[in-house]
């Protein structure tokens, strides 16, 4: 299939580095198109890295040839220089106890490029509280570095969900830093979309 690992710049990376997953060469399952928007498919598949077909998920190769998906690319963040995927911070959350769901996004922020800023549901019987802040703050400086150690830790009643449950961190990501939040025709519960936007939510609690 011609699949390789390349950096931001294209140039493929060796065994064990994680980067792109793209494609130097056609193949029979390549997509073609987008019905009816080119200009689409030309921005999401072919722009972020000029002559390669870019995937949108990041991928390693070990050393025996085994490959590796390790999550959209599109959706990790990079703070200080440093990678992550947004599900590997909100699991260090929920291992917590104290959060029922979270939604872990980036926001532009003027030293390390991006900051981490997590929303979250509580679990049953936990009361936000400062201390319950800094736990979470905690929890996450502790298992991947100082550097992730979130911006701010907030909390909703709900998170919007698409029919399958999953949670939407496009949207949460677009509500709090002011994009437009697209198509909403398949979220369960549009309504926690408009609560993201309450006065207050974004304060953490004191």
């Amino acid at each position: 299939m011609g699949a390789v690992v390349v950096d931001d710049n294209g140039t493929p990376l060796p065994r064990g580095k994680v980067g792109e997953l793209a494609l130097i060469v056609p193949s029979i399952g390549l997509t073609r198109g987008l019905w009816r928007d080119p200009a689409r498919y030309i921005e999401s598949y072919w722009s972020r890295i000029p002559g390669l077909w870019v995937q949108g998920d990041f991928a390693s190769v070990d050393e025996d040839g085994t490959w590796f998906i390790h999550g959209r690319s599109d959706d990790t963040l990079k703070i200080s220089g440093k990678r992550t995927g947004p599900a590997e911070i909100e699991a260090l959350l929920l291992a917590t106890g104290k959060v029922a769901e979270a939604a872990v996004i980036g926001v532009p922020d003027p030293v390390k490029g991006s900051a981490v800023v997590c929303v979250c549901v509580p679990a049953r019987g936990v009361v936000p509280t400062p201390e319950v802040v800094q736990a979470l703050k905690q929890a996450v400086a502790a298992g991947l570095g100082s550097s992730f150690r979130p911006k701010s830790v907030v909390f909703v009643d709900d998170l919007p969900k698409t029919r399958s449950m999953k949670i939407m961190r496009r949207v949460v990501r677009a509500v709090w830093v002011g994009d437009a939040v697209g198509d909403l025709s398949g979220l369960v519960n549009p309504e926690a979309v408009a609560r993201l936007g309450d006065p207050g939510t974004r304060d953490e609690p004191v």
